[in-house]
């Protein structure tokens, strides 16, 4: 298994790294975006950070937050 990389990610992107099943990346990012919203402190972190929800890119910071609370994918 390779070892996850923190750094920049599109939301697709990383959606498809924790739902490796899942054949849409659409879908993949609604389950992620679910998972983050579930989780306040996350939330408020990535919020805090500068987040926006309709940025496509994940910056190297906003990745690791995800990580950190969610554990790799």
């Amino acid at each position: 298994m390779q070892q996850f990389t923190i750094r920049s990610y599109t939301k697709s992107e990383l959606a498809l790294l924790y739902f490796p099943t899942t054949s849409d990346p659409h879908v993949a990012v609604n389950r992620l975006m679910s998972w983050i919203h579930r989780c306040r402190p996350l939330l408020a972190a990535l919020q805090a950070g500068g987040y926006r929800k309709t940025a496509k890119w994940l910056s190297p910071r906003e990745v690791r937050l995800i990580v950190d609370h969610l554990g790799e994918p």
